[in-house]
């Protein structure tokens, strides 16, 4: 039987997939041309990924998913240990992220190699751990999991569900989403193609 929370992180873990591909890209384009990117694009893709999968996603994941499931199946211990550990460093690595995003807008081109060599680093980890998340835990989840532990869950993922997965943003959120479609590159948005 499908379970909304699963689809949902699954959504959500596409949506940030395709905004980490499309940073990536966008960096990379830029670099080939020689040319400084949007900076208030690269902002908002970085703020997104902060105020969305930092804050939101790993939140209802470590706070309501992997407790429950070190209840069920405490052999688990390990790799869940691993992905808070990762949801913590995630954080920290955010805020490096667009302090040096700072640092490259205002110092130019000294900074460029630092933040693209930061932002590669941070999406081969996050990638990483996503994979991990859907090869490990999800099966593990739907196993072990009872009918009551989903509905609790299925009602948590789909009470914030991120915007990229098409869903409507809230109304403070709506300047912020329209910024990164109609601005970044596909896969996420609609601006010109690199």
């Amino acid at each position: 039987m499908p379970n909304p929370a699963l689809a949902t992180i699954r959504d959500e873990h596409n949506a940030l997939s395709a905004m980490l591909r499309s940073l990536r890209m966008l960096l990379a384009e830029h670099r080939r041309r020689g040319s400084l990117p949007d900076f208030s694009v690269l902002r908002a893709m970085l703020f997104y990924i902060d105020e969305f999968p930092e804050k939101l996603h790993h939140t209802k994941e470590s706070e309501l998913l992997f407790p429950k499931l070190r209840a069920r199946c405490p052999e688990a211990a390990e790799v869940l240990d691993r992905l808070d550990r990762d949801h913590a460093r995630g954080e920290h690595s955010i805020r490096e992220l667009e302090h040096q995003l700072l640092a490259f807008e205002v110092m130019g081109e000294s900074r460029r190699e630092t933040f693209e060599r930061s932002v590669d680093q941070y999406v081969d980890f996050y990638l990483s751990h996503m994979a991990l998340e859907e090869a490990e835990v999800l099966p593990l989840a739907q196993r072990v999991l009872s009918a009551d532990d989903w509905a609790e869950l299925d009602a948590a993922f789909l009470a914030n569900r991120d915007p990229l997965t098409g869903h409507e943003p809230d109304d403070a959120y709506r300047p912020l989403f329209r910024k990164i479609v109609m601005t970044a590159p596909a896969p996420i948005g609609l601006g010109p193609s690199l």
